[in-house]
């Protein structure tokens, strides 16, 4: 069997008896890290064959842990911190598990965001959970037309070297919003900072991993349907988008044929 275990995102008491159960029990542990690993292992005490399991090697590694799996070992996937697959190494791993139709399972624990949207105060009956933003401007523009109206709170993580420039990004993707970062958690320096994302934020010297929450839109219909349809498509080939994928945006957001918004480029 495979387990995908959490672990603490800052506190070591934060793990669950069941987890070191299972961790004392495996056959072999995959870690994101093990360097990282190991500080909680060796406190609890628990001696493994450890493997390297991360983004970079995910497929590779992947196809050697399938291979012990069904040479009968039982296999522990830890990440640095907090739960496996949710914006850290295994997503790539659970979809080859289901094609290879090898069961698995989940030690759930914890998890950074969920106690970053209690911390901020923000909204938390409805929220939509996105992670890391992605580098690319265009696939930034396509996230944003996603989620900017939806009437949830949103769930950003962010490295503190992106943490100025990813609040940036968010007031011009999402416009003004009440915002929060959270950083530390459940560590001795925890902290909150509330402020508007126009503001930015005051920390100089960020440290530790960012989760950011956002505050959600109104619900409102998509502005770009007042436009015309020539200035909707000029929105998006502006924005850098080629004329071909301009129409297929366009077409889907005015839930049209493609083939009837192509002709107003004519």
């Amino acid at each position: 069997m495979l387990y995908f275990i959490s672990t603490p995102v800052g506190n070591l008491k934060d793990i669950t008896l069941r987890a070191l159960e299972v961790l004392n029990e495996v056959d072999i542990i995959a870690c994101e890290d093990t360097r990282t690993s190991l500080k909680l292992l060796n406190h609890y005490e628990i001696k493994k064959q450890l493997v390297s399991y991360h983004k970079f090697n995910e497929k590779q590694s992947g196809e050697r842990l399938i291979a012990d799996l069904k040479s009968g070992k039982n296999i522990a996937v830890i990440t640095d911190a907090g739960t496996p697959v949710i914006s850290d190494p295994g997503n790539v791993l659970t979809k080859m598990l289901v094609e290879e139709g090898i069961e698995y399972t989940v030690i759930p624990g914890a998890t950074a965001f969920v106690p970053a949207l209690i911390l901020s105060g923000m909204d938390a009956q409805r929220f939509a959970f996105i992670g890391f933003l992605p580098e690319k401007k265009r696939e930034q523009d396509e996230l944003f037309f996603k989620y900017k109206n939806l009437d949830m709170t949103l769930i950003f993580y962010c490295a503190p070297h992106d943490l100025k420039k990813t609040v940036e990004t968010l007031y011009k993707g999402l416009g003004e919003r009440k915002a929060a970062a959270v950083k530390e958690i459940t560590k001795l320096h925890e902290s909150v900072e509330r402020f508007n994302l126009s503001e930015g934020v005051s920390e100089e010297n960020p440290r530790g991993e960012y989760v950011i929450i956002v505050e959600g839109g109104k619900g409102e219909e998509n502005p770009n349907l007042s436009l015309s349809v020539e200035e909707h498509i000029n929105l998006y080939i502006e924005k850098g988008m080629s004329k071909m994928d301009a129409v297929k945006t366009v077409a889907k957001e005015r839930k049209l044929p493609k083939s009837e918004i192509y002709k107003y480029t004519l």
